[in-house]
């Protein structure tokens, strides 16, 4: 599985852009990973997930996610994103190098 995360936006308007590749990942890691992208139904979630109050200086997520099965992306305006995306989105910030 290979990850690519991208947040924009937000009051310096810098972009933060991640990668991973799961098998490079230790098999702890693997598992949380899998855990958290079944926590967010990442698979299940709309392609565009908006916000009706995006207001200035918030952060705009897309997160895709390729397997055998396939490529999925999702992109999010940060009021609108869930908790369980909300974690998922936080560990891939903190595990995957910058590219």
């Amino acid at each position: 599985m290979k990850i690519l995360f991208e947040r924009s936006g937000g009051f310096a308007a810098i972009t933060l852009r991640r990668s991973l590749d799961s098998a490079d990942l230790p098999a702890a890691d693997l598992r949380r990973l899998e855990s958290l992208l079944q926590k967010a139904r990442f698979f299940e979630l709309p392609a565009r997930i908006a916000s009706p109050d995006g207001g200035p200086d918030r952060f705009h997520y897309r997160l895709t996610v390729e397997t055998t099965d396939g490529i999925r992306t999702v992109e999010a305006s940060e009021p609108a994103i869930s908790p369980e995306l909300r974690r998922l989105l936080d560990w891939i910030t903190r595990t995957s190098p910058a590219r």
